[in-house]
């Protein structure tokens, strides 16, 4: 999956000095390249009976739903405070500076449902370890994170240890 690299536009100073943005519009706008991506992240996660695929806002809802499609399950979102309309659960979490918080509805996951989380890029893993707990507490079971980028170098998969987690890129 190395060569989807070439897909991405790296971005330096974005959004602040010193980042390098990895921005994936150029591999959306690839045919190939974004069936690629669903269809490599669908069979790292094909036969393991999973019934919702959640996607974190805000790209994850890009590519959660294609998953789920492929999977032959249903899909739900994982959002940023209030942004959904009916009964929320809510977990806060702890950034390097202050908290954030992720929010689903109380009712999106039955109890022991098999639930895959997607999004676009594994960082430091805090909002993805939060959305994992978040499942857990209205009743899911994570069967997997499934990301298109992970960043080694900040290394977010020590916060999912334990966890089925798959990545197609890295950097």
């Amino acid at each position: 999956m190395n060569h989807l690299k070439s897909l991405i536009r790296e971005v330096p100073d974005f959004p602040k000095p010193g980042i390098n943005f990895y921005d994936i519009t150029t591999l959306l706008k690839d045919s190939n390249g974004l069936k690629e991506v669903v269809d490599g992240l669908s069979a790292h996660y094909h036969g393991k009976d999973i019934k919702i695929v959640a996607g974190i806002e805000a790209r994850g809802f890009i590519f959660a739903p294609a998953v789920a499609y492929a999977l032959g399950a249903g899909f739900v979102p994982i959002r940023k405070p209030k942004k959904l309309p009916a009964e929320t659960e809510r977990l806060e979490y702890a950034l390097e500076y202050g908290s954030d918080a992720v929010e689903i509805h109380r009712d999106a996951v039955e109890p022991g449902q098999r639930v895959l989380i997607v999004d676009d890029v594994l960082a430091t893993g805090g909002t993805a370890a939060a959305s994992a707990k978040l499942i857990e507490k209205i009743g899911g079971q994570v069967a997997g994170l499934g990301f298109v980028i992970e960043l080694d170098f900040l290394n977010g998969r020590a916060k999912l240890a334990g966890r089925d987690v798959y990545s197609l890129i890295q950097y």
